[in-house]
Protein backbone atom coordinates (compact mmCIF):
# COMPACT_ATOMS: atom_id res chain seq x y z
CA UNK A 1 0.00 0.00 0.00
CA UNK A 2 2.94 2.35 0.33
CA UNK A 3 4.02 2.98 -3.31
CA UNK A 4 0.71 4.56 -4.30
CA UNK A 5 1.15 7.05 -1.43
CA UNK A 6 4.57 8.33 -2.53
CA UNK A 7 5.34 11.19 -4.87
CA UNK A 8 8.91 11.42 -6.13
CA UNK A 9 9.71 14.65 -7.97
CA UNK A 10 12.96 14.48 -9.96
CA UNK A 11 14.84 17.34 -11.60
CA UNK A 12 16.87 16.36 -14.64
CA UNK A 13 19.75 18.00 -16.48
CA UNK A 14 19.37 16.35 -19.84
CA UNK A 15 18.75 12.71 -18.96
CA UNK A 16 20.60 12.84 -15.64
CA UNK A 17 18.85 13.34 -12.29
CA UNK A 18 20.37 16.22 -10.30
CA UNK A 19 17.81 16.70 -7.50
CA UNK A 20 14.64 15.21 -6.10
CA UNK A 21 12.06 15.44 -3.36
CA UNK A 22 10.07 12.63 -1.77
CA UNK A 23 6.63 13.30 -0.32
CA UNK A 24 3.98 11.05 1.21
CA UNK A 25 0.26 11.61 0.71
CA UNK A 26 -3.20 10.31 1.40
CA UNK A 27 -6.61 11.49 0.20
CA UNK A 28 -6.46 14.72 2.23
CA UNK A 29 -2.83 15.65 2.91
CA UNK A 30 0.55 15.69 1.21
CA UNK A 31 3.50 15.64 3.62
CA UNK A 32 6.71 17.18 2.31
CA UNK A 33 9.69 15.46 3.88
CA UNK A 34 12.89 14.77 1.96
CA UNK A 35 14.92 16.73 -0.56
CA UNK A 36 18.41 16.37 -1.96
CA UNK A 37 20.58 17.57 -4.82
CA UNK A 38 23.81 16.57 -6.50
CA UNK A 39 24.59 20.16 -7.44
CA UNK A 40 23.44 23.63 -6.48
CA UNK A 41 20.91 25.19 -8.84
CA UNK A 42 19.26 28.40 -7.56
CA UNK A 43 15.62 27.88 -6.55
CA UNK A 44 15.61 24.20 -7.56
CA UNK A 45 14.74 23.24 -3.99
CA UNK A 46 11.52 25.26 -4.20
CA UNK A 47 10.58 23.79 -7.57
CA UNK A 48 11.03 20.16 -6.53
CA UNK A 49 9.97 20.38 -2.89
CA UNK A 50 7.10 22.90 -3.10
CA UNK A 51 5.91 24.04 -6.52
CA UNK A 52 5.65 20.64 -8.26
CA UNK A 53 4.09 18.93 -5.21
CA UNK A 54 1.62 21.83 -4.94
CA UNK A 55 0.60 21.30 -8.57
CA UNK A 56 0.10 17.62 -7.73
CA UNK A 57 -2.15 18.60 -4.80
CA UNK A 58 -4.26 20.79 -7.06
CA UNK A 59 -4.55 18.11 -9.75
CA UNK A 60 -5.45 15.41 -7.21
CA UNK A 61 -7.71 17.68 -5.12
CA UNK A 62 -5.56 17.17 -2.02
CA UNK A 63 -6.64 19.93 0.33
CA UNK A 64 -3.70 20.18 2.73
CA UNK A 65 0.03 20.41 1.96
CA UNK A 66 2.15 20.00 5.10
CA UNK A 67 5.48 21.51 4.05
CA UNK A 68 7.58 19.93 6.78
CA UNK A 69 9.45 21.27 9.76
CA UNK A 70 11.76 24.29 9.87
CA UNK A 71 12.38 27.13 7.49
CA UNK A 72 11.19 30.70 7.77
CA UNK A 73 11.50 30.87 3.96
CA UNK A 74 8.37 28.72 3.75
CA UNK A 75 6.16 31.59 4.96
CA UNK A 76 6.88 33.53 1.76
CA UNK A 77 5.54 30.53 -0.14
CA UNK A 78 2.31 30.28 1.83
CA UNK A 79 3.29 27.77 4.52
CA UNK A 80 2.45 28.96 8.00
CA UNK A 81 4.34 27.61 11.01
CA UNK A 82 2.87 24.39 12.35
CA UNK A 83 3.97 22.25 15.23
CA UNK A 84 5.15 18.87 14.01
CA UNK A 85 5.89 15.64 15.81
CA UNK A 86 8.33 12.85 15.17
CA UNK A 87 9.30 9.56 16.78
CA UNK A 88 12.84 8.43 17.50
CA UNK A 89 14.40 5.46 19.24
CA UNK A 90 17.55 6.25 21.20
CA UNK A 91 19.36 3.15 22.42
CA UNK A 92 21.75 4.77 24.88
CA UNK A 93 19.91 5.71 28.12
CA UNK A 94 22.17 8.70 28.80
CA UNK A 95 21.59 10.08 25.33
CA UNK A 96 17.85 9.47 25.69
CA UNK A 97 17.82 11.43 28.97
CA UNK A 98 19.82 14.29 27.46
CA UNK A 99 17.50 14.57 24.45
CA UNK A 100 14.40 14.38 26.66
CA UNK A 101 15.77 17.17 28.88
CA UNK A 102 16.63 19.34 25.87
CA UNK A 103 13.21 18.85 24.27
CA UNK A 104 11.35 19.73 27.47
CA UNK A 105 13.19 23.09 27.52
CA UNK A 106 13.02 23.60 23.76
CA UNK A 107 9.24 23.17 23.46
CA UNK A 108 8.49 26.41 25.33
CA UNK A 109 10.82 28.34 23.07
CA UNK A 110 9.30 26.78 19.96
CA UNK A 111 5.77 27.74 21.05
CA UNK A 112 6.89 31.35 21.45
CA UNK A 113 8.73 31.33 18.14
CA UNK A 114 5.69 29.96 16.28
CA UNK A 115 3.54 32.71 17.82
CA UNK A 116 6.09 35.34 16.80
CA UNK A 117 6.24 34.05 13.23
CA UNK A 118 2.44 33.93 13.00
CA UNK A 119 2.36 37.67 13.76
CA UNK A 120 3.76 38.04 10.22
CA UNK A 121 1.15 35.79 8.61
CA UNK A 122 0.78 36.96 4.98
CA UNK A 123 -2.89 35.96 4.86
CA UNK A 124 -5.97 37.84 5.96
CA UNK A 125 -7.75 36.17 8.82
CA UNK A 126 -10.84 34.38 7.56
CA UNK A 127 -14.14 35.38 9.18
CA UNK A 128 -15.17 32.97 11.92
Amino acid sequence: TMPQHLLLTVALRGDEPIASSLTVYDADTLYGRYWGALEHVPCLHFETAYYQPLEFCIAEKITWFEGGAQGEHKMARGFLPQKTWSAHWLAHPGFYDAVEHFLSRESNGIDGYISELNEHNPFRDAPR
